[in-house]
């Protein structure tokens, strides 16, 4: 891996700089705070195809890398560009790709190759309206397409849902690293909303070293054995085999790596679960139904899969009710059904088609909600 040091001296005198001169604090847009971790985390293989409203990640990433020794590629479609990062990944670099939600549904098929060639990668999808070309807005209705659909076969993909443009940039070296030890894709799945919005973001330094790929296609380095990267396989019983390895490393996942952040959850008889920018507001009305003298607490999964199956049963013990916000028609709902084993009522508030819940709209379920369970 090359060392990407040098790609600081383009940041300097956009912030505060430590002591070595260097910007340490800087304002960024949530696109290029996701690329410039991206470069940070060791990726230096970028490729990519334009759509709205994720194309700064791209844009970023085709003026900073050739400065780097490393390789930006607008790829004819995005089919392209997905089996072009299987073809990186192959050769044991780190590699990504980003899209906004139709980009990504053209993107699944390789998805699904990677992910039975035991490849990773990163996939960042700020997501827009749908279905179809749908809109530009902030959306969040690619929720079982990340954790349910993300292609054809038995797999799964690690699903990463940040809330604020440093937790967008905290999550990709976390992103890098996990689909690396468990060798599967990942995914930043963010929206229109964080990607567009500017925030404050502590950069963190840059890796120096690569982790160890001995699987890797990448030569005959030192007469070393033949590699093959593979997601063919004709005989039933080997498949059923290599499926059934995968999903007990999923297992393992799911025990280690669900995340998930609770705020006011104290005392609270109403749990409002939210992900991303619906977080956002959710904590807003949240505030406003303690004031009013509303028990209510929200419960925030960082992490889509694994989904934080553990907290959510937990904090069921004392909760009455849960309200899920989304900008969706609920495509979360379920999976808080299911983690809570349907224990307790589990209500919707959302908009969909990239309209944004609004503090005051949710504060309003909430009461008709506490009137309910009183």
């Amino acid at each position: 891996m090359r060392d990407v040091r040098a790609h600081l001296s383009g940041c300097r005198d956009q912030g505060h700089k430590g002591s070595e001169g260097m910007s340490e604090r800087v304002l960024m847009k949530g696109n290029e705070a996701l690329a410039e971790a991206a470069i940070r985390a060791g990726c230096l293989h970028f490729f990519g195809y334009p759509i709205t409203p994720q194309t700064e990640v791209a844009a970023y990433m085709a003026k900073r890398l050739p400065k780097l020794d490393g390789v930006y590629l607008q790829a004819e479609s995005e089919i392209g560009a997905i089996n072009m990062v299987q073809g990186a990944a192959a050769a044991g670099v780190r590699a990504m790709t980003s899209s906004s939600s139709p980009g990504v549904s053209l993107k699944t098929e390789g998805i699904s190759y990677m992910a039975g060639a035991d490849l990773p990668c990163l996939i960042a999808n700020v997501q827009r309206g749908g279905p179809g070309l749908g809109g530009i807005q902030p959306s969040q209705a690619d929720y079982w397409q990340a954790t349910r659909a993300p292609g054809h076969g038995d797999f799964h993909i690690l699903v990463f849902a940040p809330a604020a443009v440093q937790e967008m940039y905290d999550l990709v070296g976390d992103a890098f690293d996990l689909a690396d030890t468990y060798r599967m894709p990942a995914m930043i799945l963010a929206d229109g909303m964080l990607g567009q919005m500017m925030e404050p973001v502590t950069l963190s330094e840059p890796k120096t070293s690569a982790p160890d790929k001995p699987w890797a296609a990448n030569g005959h380095k030192n007469a070393r054995e033949h590699h093959i990267v593979n997601s063919l396989y004709l005989q039933a019983a080997e498949l059923e085999r290599l499926i059934k390895e995968r999903f007990a490393r999923y297992e393992e996942i799911k025990q280690k790596h669900a995340r998930c952040e609770e705020f006011m959850t104290d005392g609270a008889e109403i749990i409002l679960v939210a992900y991303g920018a619906s977080a956002r507001v959710t904590k807003a009305a949240v505030k406003a139904a303690r004031e009013k003298g509303i028990k209510a607490g929200c419960l925030r999964p960082v992490t889509l899969w694994p989904f934080p199956i553990a907290a959510l049963k937990k904090i069921a013990g004392t909760a009455k009710a849960f309200l899920c916000v989304e900008m969706s028609m609920g495509q979360m709902v379920d999976d808080v059904r299911l983690a809570v084993e349907c224990s307790r009522p589990v209500e919707f508030f959302g908009h969909t088609g990239g309209i944004i819940p609004a503090p005051e709209e949710i504060l309003a379920k909430i009461t008709e909600l506490a009137g309910g369970i009183a």
